[in-house]
């Protein structure tokens, strides 16, 4: 599936909380956590104000816990931006989804569930329709879950199309060996989990340098409807207005 004609390629900056702190983990190592701000909403605002069109913001400590500890910082940051967010991190059930989505969040992120429990997760497509977004972290081209700390058991493509018949109505995908290291995006498999999908892709991790989003921003045709960056951002590797500008006018 590629893109509709004339729709842009969105570049999605990433907060991920820990502890209230807006930080990042080298390939979802959470003993290999560098902080970038203290102030998520600030954090958020400057990537608002600096262009961007929507905001992801992932919940690492529900990640590991499914609990939503950061849930408050998610409201907040909401309530701050004009622009939509979505998040992930911690929903494993219709309760936690309808939380997420009741603290202003315009989609939420489920990916520990639709792996471990499948038909739960095509319950929740049905009711949420385009509210909810499959992630799919994989490793080694099996999707890991629980905070990328188990494997799941199933495999990468196998898990979208299935979901996709489900319900799914884009996908999330992080490969989780490049996630953090800005060495560059796992652009083959994610050109062939576009490729075997009619739903729309979202590219995430490996993202270090603005020829990077080129790159996966030429997977367009093939369906991927954008690219989530987060290290890259905060170390200035990347410039959020640079690279809108590049993209837009490719």
């Amino acid at each position: 599936m590629g893109l509709r004609v004339g729709e842009p390629f969105v570049i999605i900056p990433a907060i991920d909380l820990r502890d209230g702190k807006c930080v990042r983990l080298l390939q979802g190592d959470y003993a290999r956590e560098t902080i970038y701000g203290e102030d998520p909403v600030e954090m958020a605002l400057r990537w608002e104000a600096e262009g961007a069109s929507r905001l992801h913001v992932v919940d690492l400590d529900a990640a590991r816990t499914g609990e939503p500890v950061n849930l408050a910082w998610i409201r907040r940051i909401a309530a701050a931006l004009r622009i939509p967010v979505q998040t992930g991190g911690g929903i494993r059930s219709r309760d936690a989804a309808a939380r997420v989505l009741d603290a202003g969040v315009e989609r939420a992120v489920v990916g520990t569930t639709a792996a471990r429990d499948p038909d739960t997760a095509a319950a929740l497509f049905g009711e949420l329709g385009d509210r909810l977004i499959l992630g799919l972290d994989a490793r080694n081209g099996r999707v890991a879950v629980a905070g990328w700390r188990e494997d799941s058991g199933w495999d990468v493509l196998e898990l979208a199309q299935r979901l996709q018949e489900a319900g799914a109505r884009r996908v999330v995908f992080t490969d989780i060996a490049t996630d953090g290291t800005g060495d560059g995006p796992s652009l083959e498999s994610t050109r062939r989990l576009a490729a075997s999908l009619a739903i729309p892709v979202i590219a995430s991790g490996g993202i270090g340098s603005l020829e990077h989003i080129v790159r996966v921003a030429e997977l367009a045709p093939a369906g991927v409807e954008g690219v989530i960056v987060g290290r890259a951002l905060y170390t200035g590797a990347v410039l959020l207005p640079e690279a809108l500008a590049r993209v837009r006018n490719a």
